[in-house]
């Protein structure tokens, strides 16, 4: 069986509510997830054994969080043996406003696979609210934010239960499906 970790850092609890949609979706398709809070992680070649890996990082003043921040420093060992290479590697993220620099945080988690060597898989799914009649960013639609190159979401409430809203898990729910797709395919 094909796994793939969900490597993520969530501050309050939002963006782990989508990593736990992205490892639905992966799991739906056949893929053997887990989820990987980088804050607990002791021994980064654990990830090693893993097919694929998704990256997720709450975006923190345009960036990713300085937590997985310090997870990329660590990953130099893997990246200097090139543990990770030809893996199918993504990215999502989250903040509190609509744009809060999210793609500069996809842009980073991008570069960072590509220096691993890794495969990127992008976001497929269209904006739902800009082909449905539905007024723009409507927090029910699929892919919201319009964004490819991975999933971006947004939480504008401080109580993960609620926000990020039902739009976005399922369109986390559909990236971890394409992901675990692509994993399929490429291995």
């Amino acid at each position: 069986m094909k796994k793939l970790a969900v490597v993520y850092h969530s501050g309050y609890g939002h963006t782990q509510t989508l990593a736990q949609s992205i490892a639905k979706g992966a799991s739906i398709e056949g893929l053997e997830v887990n989820l990987v809070n980088v804050e607990e992680l002791e021994d980064i070649n654990h990830l090693d054994d893993f097919d694929a890996m998704v990256f997720g990082s709450s975006t923190y003043m345009g960036a990713v969080s300085g937590q997985f921040k310090m997870f990329m420093d660590k990953s130099s060992g893997a990246f200097f043996n090139r543990n990770w290479q030809n893996k199918i590697a993504a990215g999502f993220t989250n903040s509190g406003s609509l744009s809060g620099d999210k793609f500069n945080t996809l842009m980073q988690l991008t570069a960072f696979a590509a220096q691993h060597g890794m495969i990127w898989i992008g976001q497929n799914e269209m904006n739902e609210s800009a082909f449905e009649g539905m007024t723009s960013g409507d927090a029910t639609a699929v892919n919201r934010m319009g964004s490819t190159l991975g999933l971006m979401a947004q939480s504008d409430q401080a109580d993960a239960s609620i926000t990020p809203p039902a739009g976005d898990h399922k369109t986390a729910e559909l990236f971890g499906a394409r992901i675990a797709q692509a994993t399929l395919r490429w291995n």
